[in-house]
């Protein structure tokens, strides 16, 4: 018998020791598209505050929200799809709507007034939603919220982001570029 405990001693410890290191391999660097995503033209998508503009049509003129199904509500042409547009591409089919039998040849120009906001959990001073500025690194964002805490891992950090409808989730180091609408996790560090 006493030959059998150990035995059964060692199985679990090293069924304890694997599952407790199993953690250490789930990690997955970014995938190429994360990356890619903050450098490509400004897609739309739910909370972002649009200025828009209608030349020598101030009751067009106005700030629009884009809504938790993605459609801005416009005056004479209704729901307009936003999410997933660049500004170009939405207000070339807010003009190419407003052409259908309301005026002439719209110019329609669009900015953003207030991009969607971004998260912070984990580590951070004050976890939360935060404005977006753009140009933003996750540096900047961490420091909005009250910078890191004592036990913070401050080299590497959790980003999950929505890209093409997809929500990816990777791991980048703090001096990188973040988009609006990302949520971004501090973890606590080994040691």
């Amino acid at each position: 018998m006493s030959v059998v405990q150990p035995k059964i001693l060692l199985a679990l410890s090293l069924a304890a020791m694997t599952a407790a290191l199993g953690g250490c391999t789930t990690y997955k660097p970014a995938p190429k598209a994360f990356n890619e995503a903050t450098i490509q033209p400004y897609t739309l998508d739910s909370g972002d505050r649009l200025r828009v503009t209608v030349f020598d049509q101030q009751s067009l003129t106005n700030t629009y929200t884009v809504d938790q199904a993605g459609y801005i509500a416009f005056p004479l042409i209704g729901q307009v799809p936003a999410r997933g547009r660049t500004l170009q591409q939405l207000s070339g089919q807010i003009a190419q709507k407003l052409q259908q039998g309301y005026l002439r040849d719209p110019d329609v120009t669009i900015d953003v007034d207030r991009y969607r906001s971004i998260f912070l959990m984990g580590e951070v001073g004050q976890p939360g939603q935060y404005a977006y500025v753009p140009g933003m690194t996750v540096q900047n964002a961490i420091a909005v919220a009250g910078g890191f805490t004592s036990r913070a891992n401050q080299s590497m950090v959790d980003v999950t982001r929505k890209i093409n409808g997809q929500v990816l989730t990777g791991r980048i180091n703090i001096s990188g570029p973040i988009i609006a609408g990302d949520t971004i996790y501090v973890r606590e560090r080994l040691f």
